[in-house]
């Protein structure tokens, strides 16, 4: 195997990798473990429950509006796919990362409705997983679409 081939799969590896890590994050936070400790920081309250829940909520219109918005451009992958193009109308005109922006608010809203050491935990490694993706997939869109960083200096967040 060549250099060049052997750099490709590594590196089709480690996304592969970014996105099973995202979706089994994602995946913990719906599944309860007995034998996990779920150690309260503070005790929940009506008011935390509801917080939560909102935050979850606009979180979640948000994810739906930037996969509306994404169109045929969406993909668990940060490899923009071949045919795709810089999608900047939207919510997207807003923000580059709606999606994943979202994903992290879904989690710190279901930290905030049950304010456990386990939920902080999966809510600092989804952000981490979600960084590296990030720094990933800008990486591709300034490659693919020359305008992207000057589009992404001109959004806000």
């Amino acid at each position: 195997m060549t250099k060049f081939k052997s750099k490709n799969t590594l590196k089709a590896a480690y996304e592969i990798i970014l996105v099973f890590l995202q979706f089994f994050i994602i995946l913990l936070h719906f599944l309860k473990w007995e034998f996990i400790p779920q150690k309260q920081i503070i005790q929940v309250s009506t008011f935390s429950d509801f917080f939560g829940f909102l935050i979850i909520l606009i979180a979640l219109i948000i994810l739906l509006v930037s996969m509306k918005d994404l169109g045929r451009n969406l993909s668990p992958f940060p490899r923009p796919t071949n045919n795709s193009n810089l999608v900047t109308k939207g919510i997207y005109r807003y923000t580059c990362h709606p999606m994943y922006y979202s994903l992290i608010f879904i989690s710190f809203g279901v930290f905030i409705t049950k304010l456990s050491i386990y939920y902080l935990f999966l809510l600092t490694s989804l952000c981490l997983i979600i960084k590296l993706k990030i720094a990933l997939e800008e990486k591709y869109l300034m490659n693919k679409f020359k305008n992207y960083l000057l589009y992404k200096n001109g959004v806000k967040f």
